[in-house]
């Protein structure tokens, strides 16, 4: 037993000298040099474990889909014809965002910039009169939506394209603080002011210096160093998602896939649920309840009292219905949702004969460049509100490239010179270069805006109480996530759900 014992203890020390061994003398598979090892010039190599979830955000695995209408094109208008296309992994917001949310956006924004740059403040400020009518009575929602508590969670509206995309680079720059923060490697600091506020490119090519607790250690030098991108500790910026991500995710087909060993899908999808009901349709105390808000008919917003279907008049809650097979709530109703594509009749999506525009289709390209000083080769002093500053591509570098030619692509292969059609907002269309994606209907609208495949749009600094929005995050490395991220979220999810709305 005694010398069981000690052979038992010998093979468990031999198996972590060994392994310590290993993780010591790794070593490049090029150049046979040691990486992390001070003594051998301190090349890093990460045991890297993967992204880390953002705040609020859902993983979405990608993969191959059919966009476009899926329902009979009531409008006439053929502008979303059915195409196969790929979207890569992402993430995506379980709900849109709030109005505390926004407001917190603001708060900060007053704190940081509104002694000197008022103007900031002003710009980011939601328009509350998109609830005014001619010939209705909604005047206490201009003043109560957006500010009054009882609305806390309920979508934030009347916020324009432009502003929803300053929401995203705000809201990428705080997530990154916490990071840090919590990480031991900087100092929780509150009262940021003008440009001297953290932003995550300027710290990272070390424009914004925070007060450091505990940064990395450098194998170079042996001392220590400020977190780099390559360390994989800060995560992708917040965005607004494509047209195409975002239909894809909200069609949620991962919960009619047949088996996890074969591409097969059970049926499409009109909603992002199965059937052709906006009914909840399984035997069970559910049954009859309304899966989206909507407006059922001229003047139906809610239903009958004492008998409310929707049991919303105006957006409700974000969590107030069902979510789909990703966990994802609200993408049918409640608020259309911004997403980044320029509007044109025809996407980029039907070009999928074209070289490789069926993967992650997108119209609304600007290709952009941080603006380097000549001299030292280190993009130039931030601006007065702590941005790096960008500029568009240099047109003689462009012209050299074989994958595109020019920095600003809007029209490309619509009416542009490569093109066959022509394209002049006022001449030949009333779609200009400002019209962007609105998906998913609203409280106010029809059915048959609830199909993911239906779209419109509003112009990029125009607002709506119909329009809301969700952020999305790119997915870095392998397209699958870890099996407590992945699958059938709908199915596990649905009976913690509360019905907020009955």
């Amino acid at each position: 037993m005694k010398k069981t014992l000690i052979h038992g203890l010998s093979f468990v020390l031999m198996v972590a000298l060994l392994a310590s061994c290993g993780k010591k003398t790794e070593r490049s598979a090029t150049t046979g040099w040691k990486y992390n090892d001070t003594k051998w010039g301190g090349f890093e190599k990460l045991n890297y474990e993967g992204q880390a979830t953002g705040p609020n955000l859902v993983p979405i695995e990608g993969g191959t889909f059919v966009m476009g209408l899926t329902d009979q094109d009531v409008t006439y208008e053929w502008n979303n014809i059915a195409r196969r296309v790929t979207v890569s992994s992402f993430y995506m917001d379980e709900t849109e965002v709030r109005n505390t949310d926004y407001r917190e956006y603001l708060y900060w924004l007053a704190n940081t910039f509104g002694e000197q740059y008022p103007e900031v403040v002003r710009r980011a400020l939601p328009d509350t009169l998109v609830w005014r009518d001619e010939l209705a009575y909604n005047e206490p929602l201009v003043e109560t939506y957006f500010r009054h508590p009882s609305y806390d969670d309920y979508p934030v509206v009347g916020v324009s394209w432009n502003q929803a995309n300053e929401f995203c680079k705000w809201r990428t720059d705080r997530v990154n603080e916490m990071i840090l923060v919590e990480k031991g490697i900087i100092d929780l600091t509150t009262d940021q002011k003008n440009e001297n506020n953290f932003n995550t490119e300027a710290y990272l090519v070390g424009q914004y210096e925070p007060a450091a607790r505990k940064n990395l250690k450098d194998l170079r030098t042996g001392g220590e160093r400020r977190v780099r991108f390559e360390d994989g500790i800060v995560l992708p910026a917040y965005r607004l998602p494509t047209e195409a991500e975002w239909e894809f995710a909200a069609l949620s087909l991962v919960g009619n896939l047949a088996s996890s060993k074969d591409e097969l899908i059970s049926d499409r999808r009109i909603y992002p649920w199965n059937g052709n009901t906006t009914r909840y349709q399984k035997r069970d105390r559910s049954q009859g309840d309304m899966l989206a808000n909507f407006r059922r008919s001229g003047g139906d917003y809610g239903g009958m009292a004492g008998s409310l279907n929707d049991k919303s008049f105006t957006p409700s809650e974000v969590r107030a219905f069902w979510p789909n097979d990703y966990g994802l709530y609200n993408m049918a109703g409640n608020v259309n949702e911004w997403t980044a594509d320029l509007f044109r009749p025809l996407t980029s999506s039907d070009l999928s004969d074209v070289d490789n525009h069926d993967l992650n289709p997108y119209r609304g390209n600007v290709f952009m460049h941080k603006t380097i000083d000549p001299e030292t080769g280190a993009p130039i002093t931030k601006d007065s509100l702590g941005r790096l500053v960008y500029q568009l591509a240099d047109t003689t570098q462009t012209a050299l490239r074989d994958n595109y030619k020019r920095p600003e692509v809007y029209n490309y292969l619509d009416g542009d010179k490569e093109s066959e059609v022509e394209y002049r907002y006022g001449a030949s269309t009333l779609i200009s270069d400002k019209a962007r994606v609105i998906k998913g209907g609203s409280w106010a609208d029809r059915a048959f805006w609830l199909s993911p495949g239906t779209r419109r749009f509003l112009e990029e600094d125009k607002s709506s109480r119909t329009v809301g929005f969700r952020c999305a995050m790119t997915k870095t490395g392998a397209p699958t996530f870890g099996k407590e991220e992945s699958g059938n979220h709908f199915k596990t999810k649905r009976k913690e759900v509360k019905r907020r709305y009955k």
